[in-house]
């Protein structure tokens, strides 16, 4: 990630010149998903930052080593660098992604066990409740039963005057 500052610096401009092609469209709408504010600081991905220097380089007729045509000479060089750098970026994408999905699996295995406690209690409770209705009944005594409560309608609160 890198900030508007340093991509000015790195193409020799200004940082207004780059917000400046940032607020023009299509640019502007592609770019969104590459940008981030880390306190207050704009920073541009990797991805980002190859599509402003496209940008430019296609107002300023300077050709990026992504427009290199390899028919008219180019530089394969150039051209090796280029794909090596995003490959590295997709690689350590990959690599943190990886991690993401690590610390999910162990979220989800934290999960499931809680699960399996909480069911495990619930089966003990409901031994426990089934035993105490076993020996209630042997006894010969009623089952507790849970008191009725009686609603009133919507306007039951008239009722007392009446």
């Amino acid at each position: 990630m890198k900030t508007i500052r340093q991509i000015a610096d790195e193409i020799g401009v200004s940082k207004q010149a780059i917000f400046y092609r940032i607020k023009k469209s299509p640019l502007s709408n592609t770019l969104q998903p590459f940008t981030s504010k880390l306190d207050g600081v704009l920073m541009v991905s990797f991805d980002g930052e190859v599509l402003i220097k496209q940008a430019f380089s296609r107002h300023d007729g300077v050709k990026e080593p992504s427009k290199l045509d390899v028919k008219n000479g180019a530089s394969f060089d150039a051209l090796f660098t280029m794909l090596q750098c995003e490959l590295d970026a997709k690689n350590e994408q990959l690599r943190i992604k990886d991690g993401q999905l690590e610390a999910k699996d162990r979220q989800l295995e934290s999960l499931t066990i809680a699960l399996e406690n909480t069911t495990a209690s619930l089966h003990a409770a409901q031994a426990l409740h089934a035993g105490t209705m076993q020996k209630q009944i042997a006894d010969g005594e009623p089952p507790i039963e849970a008191e009725v409560v009686k609603k009133k309608g919507r306007f039951g609160f008239f009722r007392r005057w009446a």
